[in-house]
């Protein structure tokens, strides 16, 4: 045992819950240090055993998702993101992550460093980023908070990446009442590497010097892991120094650096800094390698005079990353520094200690076991009770009779709600500020479909990609839920032409030591286990973000918020949602059912709460996944698009609007009720538009597939819709209900 002495104050037990920290967690630190940790040392392990950085809470029921598959590179846990193999010698690289707190008091720095984070994360391991995505959700929309979060959300993620040069291709926007104080911020990026040229985040190799390079320290970010591990409240906007401050530009030199110094075959080991900054890089790629770590803060490049040794360690500044380099070959990697006029130092050493051991000014600060700070090691782990909602009893009192039928009259003002309300109707205001063309390294298609799609370059194959989570499913049902929020992702990627082939998740909750938000966290995970397990989809790793719980208890919507990535390949076709021609036959694959459970009609028209998960079989989904990716094989489909929110009408309305079509569609079934025809939820449906001269051969391949199937009507080039012979008006009037309520709503 190392019988070194670390000089400052002994910390205390008021200091240990100040930070975060339970009694039985500090006893630990003290049995674990053999004696009573000084307050850096205490600052540390505030930190890295908060729940933002070692998943403490959470970690039992992440190790049952299931991490298998055949097309898996790194497995959830191993690396900084996921990697799975797509061929060619390439392997794509994802993540996606939460940066919700930070969002909720500073809107604009909260969401680009969200995006710089992320990107990060891919490019340290060597993986060049093509595109990101991103889930956001908000309060109520006639709120003026609402409205200042999302301007400064969506013009931190435009500006962020669109200096940066990575497009964004994707993403989803709802609002809702339970965001209102908790918004959430969940980004995604996608990256393309080498097979074999990727690195690892490890310390190996005793003696070799550790580099800091990117841009200078400061303090802010400082405490943002333990600040992302409670709950917002009215005072958390004095917590604004753990926000921390991004540089796009900064970001893109730093990116081109680290790729150019995986060429220089110097490397043994890279990590951003991100959640715990220095402290968590240093730690974690230590205890990965079971080494040790000499570290000296006073040669860390600062922006702030007389930061202390603490403010060093737990800073979050932006734009920075260690590396691990072979000694001898420091030359080699400095002169890349300076060719991108990068801030650079050798900060430390890697040593056989087993310890992490920081000095500033030549004088030992903190030494600690570096396993006893990391997940997996000797960061506590807890089992939390759960119990069933008491809400699920209101929910049981729900029956579809209670609520009154729509006749084909009242449809056409429901029909024209929905279309015009801020969750279905376009984004176009969001998207417009993003950049979904930048860069010339990939090609990205802006064609309509339900997952956005980039072409790798240089070979005959296409990244479908998309982000799905319908919260109050999940709400509702937290293992139906969960089970739908992959299964609309992998829907998603099935209607683009995509084979789906992994995810990763942003797992959004309230307090974990609530045990009726840790039911919805369990039985959520069980859903997606499930449905993971279905779809062969394994899961490459992600993020969990509790605390989204302001302290008068009101929790946000249990978020599992699905990336799903999938591949085209062979130059097979992607599959749009827009109809191609006037006279094409309309079918829907999939039954249709009695039911307006959870649908946004049921919720926001009749304003009803408690209702059950829509209807959802997973054996059928995936049944329907298989025979679509058939007839998109086959050739005999013009369009695909999954039914979502907003039901049927919606989903042709969005596949009509796009060339200026319009439809002719008959409600034959004399059983199902108007309003759960039109604007129903109910899970497995597609409608896909197809030649007359194929509709014989699509309907063969369909019975073979044993896939319900109905012949709804046709594309017209009318420009008015009919449904059972009734006007239900101008495909034109609808159009600018979609397409402006959002931007109105704002303004």
């Amino acid at each position: 045992m190392n019988q070194s002495i670390p000089i400052g104050k002994l910390a205390t037990l008021e200091q240990a819950t100040q930070l975060g920290l339970r009694e039985e967690e500090f006893e630990k630190i003290k049995e674990v240090l053999g004696r009573t940790p000084n307050f850096t040392e205490l600052s540390i392990y505030s930190v890295m055993w908060s729940e933002h950085c070692s998943y403490k809470n959470s970690i039992v029921w992440l190790k049952t998702l299931p991490k298998e598959g055949e097309k898996m590179l790194a497995k959830a846990g191993e690396e900084n993101a996921g990697l799975i193999d797509i061929g060619d010698g390439l392997a794509c690289c994802f993540k996606i992550e939460s940066h919700n707190h930070p969002s909720a008091i500073e809107p604009y720095q909260g969401a680009a460093t969200g995006v710089g984070g992320i990107n990060r994360d891919i490019f340290s391991m060597g993986a060049r980023p093509i595109a990101q995505l991103n889930s956001l959700r908000f309060g109520n929309i006639d709120s003026e908070k609402t409205k200042w979060l999302v301007r400064g959300v969506v013009k931190g993620i435009g500006d962020y990446g669109n200096a940066f040069g990575i497009p964004t291709v994707g993403g989803e926007v709802y609002f809702d009442d339970c965001y209102q104080i908790n918004p959430l911020v969940n980004a995604m990026s996608v990256g393309i590497a080498k097979v074999g040229k990727t690195v690892s985040a490890i310390a190996e190799g005793i003696g070799n010097p550790v580099y800091i390079f990117g841009s200078a320290t400061g303090k802010d970010g400082i405490h943002g892991a333990a600040f992302a591990s409670k709950d917002i409240t009215e005072d958390s906007a004095k917590d604004l120094p753990s926000v921390q401050v991004g540089d796009p530009f900064w970001e893109k030199l730093i990116l081109e650096a680290s790729l150019e110094l995986l060429e220089t075959n110097a490397v043994v080991g890279m990590q951003d800094m991100g959640a715990a900054g220095i402290t968590c890089s240093t730690s974690e790629m230590t205890a990965k390698s079971g080494t040790g770590m000499k570290v000296w803060l006073d040669k860390v490049p600062m922006r702030q005079k007389e930061m202390k040794d603490w403010e060093i360690l737990l800073s979050e500044s932006q734009e920075r990353m260690l590396v691990i380099v072979k000694k001898g070959m420091e030359s080699s990697v400095e002169s890349i520094f300076k060719k991108w006029d990068l801030t650079y130092e050798i900060i430390g050493e890697v040593t056989d200690s087993g310890r992490v051991q920081y000095y500033m000014n030549d004088e030992l600060r903190a030494d600690i076991p570096a396993e006893s700070l990391v997940l997996g090691g000797g960061a506590p782990v807890y089992h939390r009770e759960y119990s069933e909602p008491k809400y699920f009893k209101e929910i049981e009192k729900y029956t579809i009779e209670n609520i009154k039928d729509c006749s084909l009259d009242e449809a056409k003002k429901i029909a024209k709600f929905l279309c015009a309300h801020p969750n279905i109707a376009s984004k176009k205001w969001v998207y417009n500020q993003y950049d979904s063309m930048v860069g010339t390294i990939n090609q990205t298609s802006n064609s309509p479909s339900d997952a956005a799609v980039v072409k790798v370059k240089g070979t005959d194959k296409s990244i479908a990609m998309t982000v799905d989570c319908n919260s109050r499913y999940v709400w509702a049902n937290p293992f139906v839920g969960g089970m739908i929020a992959v299964s609309e992702a992998a829907r998603n990627l099935v209607c683009s032409g995509a084979e789906p082939a992994a995810i990763t998740n942003c797992l959004n909750f309230g307090n974990p030591y609530n045990p009726e938000v840790y039911y919805q966290f369990v039985h959520a995970i069980k859903g997606l286990s499930e449905a993971c397990k279905k779809f062969d989809t394994p899961v490459t790793g992600g993020n969990v973000s509790f605390y989204n719980q302001s302290s008068d208890e009101n929790a946000v919507f249990p978020t599992p918020t699905i990336g799903m990535v999938g591949l085209i390949c062979g130059n097979k076709k992607h599959m749009t949602l827009d109809f191609k021609n006037d006279g094409d036959e309309i079918y829907l694959l999939g039954e249709n059912k009695n039911d307006i459970s959870c649908s946004h009609y049921l919720s926001h028209y009749h304003k009803v709460q408690f209702s059950p998960a829509p209807y959802f079989n997973l054996d059928e989904e995936h049944n329907l996944h298989k025979a679509v990716l058939n007839l998109i094989d086959k050739n005999l489909i013009q369009s695909a698009h999954d039914i979502s929110e907003g039901g049927l009408f919606v989903a042709l309305l969005e596949s009509a609007m796009h060339r200026n079509f319009s439809f002719n569609i008959q409600h034959s079934t004399s059983n199902i009720r108007n309003d759960s025809f039109l604007f129903g939820e109910a899970q497995g449906r597609i409608i896909v538009s197809v030649p007359s001269s194929r509709f014989s051969l699509l309907e063969a391949e369909l019975q073979a597939s044993g896939v319900t199937f109905e012949k709804l009507g046709k594309v017209t080039s009318s420009k008015n819709i009919k449904i059972n012979d009734v006007d239900f008006g101008s495909v034109d009037e609808y159009k600018g209900l979609y397409e402006e309520s959002l931007e109105k709503l704002l303004k």
